[in-house]
């Protein structure tokens, strides 16, 4: 088994070592194995948990959502109808911020052309150029 430290971890997940340990103390991780001196060992389980977690953080998941969450996963099988409802409810409201990002991007794009630009042309600061 592959084992991180920390810091590794912290590198492959973009969070902050300090966001990993506050999720570790809130209850958003299993517990994390620990070497002989002390030091945080986290698995390939361990990484993939927390891609899972990062990933509903950045669709906007509340921490007390992702807690709930991580609750029902250890409470096992039985669970998965309450899971499925979660899940199934985040992913309407990441829709929702989609479709309001489109309108967004719509409007932005239709600003951009009023001043003779294209929508994907990207304009740097004369200094730049």
């Amino acid at each position: 088994m592959t084992e991180y430290t920390i810091r590794q971890v912290a590198d492959k997940t973009g969070l902050s070592m300090h966001t990993i340990r506050w999720y570790e103390r809130i209850g958003l991780l299993d517990e994390i194995e620990r070497s002989t001196d002390g030091r945080r060992r986290f698995g390939d389980r361990d990484l993939d948990w927390l891609d899972l977690l990062v990933k509903l953080r950045a669709t906007g998941m509340p921490v007390a959502q992702m807690q709930r969450y991580t609750e029902l996963v250890r409470a096992g099988a039985a669970t998965e109808p309450e899971r499925l409802r979660l899940l199934a409810a985040h992913r309407e409201r990441v829709l929702a911020d989609l479709a309001t990002q489109r309108e967004c991007l719509a409007l932005l794009d239709y600003k951009i052309m009023t001043y003779g630009g294209t929508p994907r042309e990207r304009h740097r600061p004369k200094e730049d150029q």
